[in-house]
């Protein structure tokens, strides 16, 4: 199975990586563009979460919703008549909860030259109820090298997320014990 020592044996069965793995392609057109005549950044940023979303809830078997977007990275300019490729994949699961690795490529929409990567991010997925309270996931089963690679760096961005947290909790407490009103 999976190496998730982190995470105790699951009632629900796991998922192979590639069951919920997508792909959406949209041709970038005038009304995406920004100021400077690319592909305004929000555009692909939407484009993104929407191909997250739909990983996330293929994964859990129903609704999920952007817990958060751990990192998103615009690599090269994405320019009106682009063939844009959204691919995403889940990368680890913990209870209630995926992050979503995602990678942006582009091409020329009337070129037969290979796409290119121009970003790139990671999105932390809520699985949630008709309620909105979180429910319980499929744990993530790794299928090739890369995936066990990614699961892997998944982990370490968990711990870095968690982590973070943690310190600007404790540093607001300690302002806050200080008298600083922030």
């Amino acid at each position: 199975m999976t190496d998730q020592t982190d995470r105790p044996e699951s009632p629900i069965p796991g998922k192979p990586t590639s069951a919920s793995r997508t792909t959406l392609s949209h041709i970038m057109t005038g009304s995406d563009t920004n100021l400077l005549g690319t592909v305004h950044g929000g555009v692909i940023m939407k484009l993104v979460d929407d191909a997250a979303g739909a990983v996330a809830g293929r994964h859990s078997g129903g609704p999920a919703v952007t817990a958060s977007m751990d990192e998103m990275v615009f690599l090269e300019p994405v320019r009106v008549g682009d063939l844009v490729h959204v691919k995403a994949q889940v990368n680890w699961t913990g209870r209630s909860s995926m992050e979503v690795g995602v990678r942006v490529l582009a091409e020329r929409w009337n070129e037969s030259t290979p796409a290119t990567q121009v970003g790139s991010a990671y999105l932390v997925f809520a699985a949630v109820d008709a309620d909105g309270r979180p429910r319980p996931v499929p744990p993530v089963i790794p299928e090739t090298e890369r995936d066990k690679r990614r699961y892997q760096e998944a982990q370490i961005r968990r711990t870095h997320r968690l982590a973070r947290r943690q310190a600007i909790k404790e540093l607001r407490e300690k302002r806050a014990a200080e008298g600083f009103d922030d």
